[in-house]
């Protein structure tokens, strides 16, 4: 019998998922202050303000470059850049929007742009950046920032939600030959790996971190997700019952642990050698590199697996940010030429970024992607990039944009099978709330 264990971790469970969403989408920094307007915007010149949220040092210090450069590159726009903390974000762009006096440009995830177009929130980007500029976005990134044909939003950056991470180390003395290609392998695999040091696999382990985590893998196992596409009728069926009873097998087994008490985003404890395989998004690789460097020569990465074990197939979903105009902006078309040069335009204006991230983050635009591609250090900065922007980015879903009552439904279902109630008695709880908030909320109809 294994022993029991007490896994550690740095974050609680509540704290972990209250960051969630925001993790899976460029993790910004919870700080209390934010970098204010300080300077004088010369007489003639149009100011433009731009609020970004507050990531980390380097992401921000990015971001006041770009900003510097366009400014010292003309003199008909200034843009005025406000950093606001990520826990500060909700409050302080309300009250702006009340007060009439909305930053011009501001960032957003993906998740908020169908909503925030529909709203009528934003401006419509199609006819104020060039042809050029939307082009070269990757097709399955151009159209999560579509809404009825207009482009709302200019995406900065994309971040695959699943990778599998896993030691080569620990597969190479259990004589395993390479990454499972199918989810009936990674569940011989892990149970393969665990012993009384090692757990076999880290995957999301509350119904919080199930519920957005698990989109790719929806999408490979049923062709669809738990809503359909014009939101009107829950398809929570038992098309699913393969993932749920995945997560039922590995709990049973031993092989996926009890929750450690790390949020999902968090690779803290595969880092400290607790695992021998870990799901986690692209993200992972900025806290590998920079915590766990003794580590990195034994780590590889893969898509994860399909049901099927056919590769090139959907098994993550892309989260991120973009940039937006306000749609009651009256210089829409300025903040619209300062959004295309600075991420639409020359490579160099954004490639710097990506290698300020250790190129932990992927570029939507191809350009740009090839550009980095080229850098003669990138391998060695982040040994994972290829495999992530080659055989994970292009096969990735755009994150849903449906009511997060819809994806906590399938997280809960997953929770629940996990923990040993019946697959099909676990999915016809999600049925029946999803079919609940489709009618609480009135989104028949109203989906893409």
């Amino acid at each position: 019998m294994r022993s029991t264990r007490r896994l550690t971790g740095g974050l609680g469970v509540v704290a972990a998922t209250a960051l969630v969403l925001a993790a899976c989408s460029g993790t910004p920094d919870g700080g209390t202050g934010g970098s204010e307007p300080g300077e004088e915007v010369p007489e003639g010149v149009t100011e433009v303000t731009f609020w970004q949220t507050s990531f980390t040092d380097e992401e921000n210090e990015w971001y006041e470059g770009v900003v510097d450069a366009y400014n010292e590159s003309q003199d008909e726009v200034h843009i005025t850049l406000t950093a606001v903390p990520g826990d500060a974000w909700e409050q302080r762009m309300t009250a702006a929007q009340a007060a009439g006096n909305a930053p011009d440009i501001r960032t957003m995830n993906y998740g908020g742009v169908r909503a925030a177009a529909l709203a009528s929130e934003i401006t419509p980007l199609s006819d104020l950046i060039g042809a050029e500029a939307w082009d070269d976005l990757q097709e399955n990134v151009r159209g999560s920032v579509t809404v009825d044909g207009e482009e709302y939003a200019y995406p900065m950056l994309v971040e695959p939600s699943a990778v599998l991470w896993y030691r080569t180390d620990l597969f190479e003395a259990a004589g395993i030959d390479g990454p499972p290609t199918t989810w009936d392998e990674l569940v011989a695999d892990a149970e393969a790996l665990t012993n009384d040091e090692v757990f076999g696999i880290r995957l999301a382990q509350n119904a919080p971190d199930m519920s957005w985590s698990t989109w790719g893998y929806q999408w490979n196992v049923a062709g669809h997700l738990p809503i359909s596409d014009d939101w009107s009728e829950a398809m929570a069926t038992t098309d699913y019952a393969p993932l749920l009873q995945a997560f039922q097998d590995l709990f049973a087994s031993g092989a996926l642990p009890p929750a450690d008490g790390v949020g999902y985003p968090d690779s803290a404890t595969f880092g400290d050698g607790q695992y021998a395989m870990m799901a986690n998004g692209s993200w992972a690789a900025s806290q590998l590199l920079n915590d766990y460097p003794d580590l990195v020569p034994n780590v590889a990465v893969a898509p994860m697996p399909s049901f099927d074990g056919q590769s090139g197939q959907t098994t993550a979903t892309l989260g991120g940010w973009t940039w937006v105009v306000d749609g009651n902006s009256e210089r829409s078309a300025e903040a619209a030429g300062f959004i295309e040069w600075a991420l639409g335009g020359d490579t160099e204006n954004v490639v710097p970024f990506f290698e300020a991230t250790q190129f932990s983050k992927v570029s939507p635009r191809v350009s740009v992607a090839d550009a980095i591609s080229a850098l003669p250090d990138v391998d060695s900065v982040n040994p994972w990039n290829a495999v992530i922007q080659e055989e994970i980015v292009p096969f990735a879903q755009p994150e849903p944009a449906y009511p997060w009552n819809v994806s906590l439904a399938m997280g809960e279902a997953i929770e629940a099978a996990m923990q040993g109630t019946a697959v099909e008695e676990a999915l016809a709880a999600a049925n029946e709330k999803i079919n609940t908030e489709i009618a609480n909320s009135q989104l028949a109809g109203t989906g893409s």
